[in-house]
């Protein structure tokens, strides 16, 4: 374990309260403060690690393990649809929107809008799902079905 005041490592620490703070210290910082509590036993028993060669794995106090997962192969590969920017213009024009008024719904600028509309502006994943959600309207497809 780590002292917090003076950066030692130490087998046992006990918490102290210096100066309004509560900190893990060792015994020759616990002087500096008032004892709360006293030191924890000395673990006696290795904790439950990981064995080599398994870097995706966790192990909990339980014993279960937690495998690591991948959100990108769950989701599944989605790219924006070749008329991505006629759609962004036909919804907005659906909805009575002016450039301006979309604009401030997706807090960007106008001049963002019309670079989208115009297809000049390659949009970040999150921009695509503010315009998705706000436009009521599909931006992105499989890959597979644009082949």
């Amino acid at each position: 374990m780590l002292c917090e005041m003076c950066g030692n490592e130490v087998d046992v620490v006990s918490r102290v309260r210096v100066e309004g703070t509560v900190l893990s210290v060792c015994a020759n910082c616990a002087k500096f403060g008032t004892i709360l509590d006293p030191p924890p036993p000395a673990p006696s028993a290795p904790r439950a690690s990981v064995r080599p060669g398994t870097p995706a794995t966790r192990v909990m106090s339980t014993g279960r393990r937690l495998e690591e997962r991948d959100l990108y192969t769950e989701i599944g590969e989605l790219e924006l649809a070749p008329d991505w920017a006629h759609r962004v213009r036909v919804a907005r024009d659906a909805l009575g929107w002016k450039p301006e008024d979309l604009a401030k719904k997706l807090n960007e600028k106008k001049s963002v809008v019309l670079k989208l509309e115009s297809g000049g502006f390659h949009p970040p994943d999150q921009l695509v799902r503010k315009l998705e959600q706000l436009l009521k309207v599909r931006l992105r497809a499989d890959p597979e079905s644009l082949a």
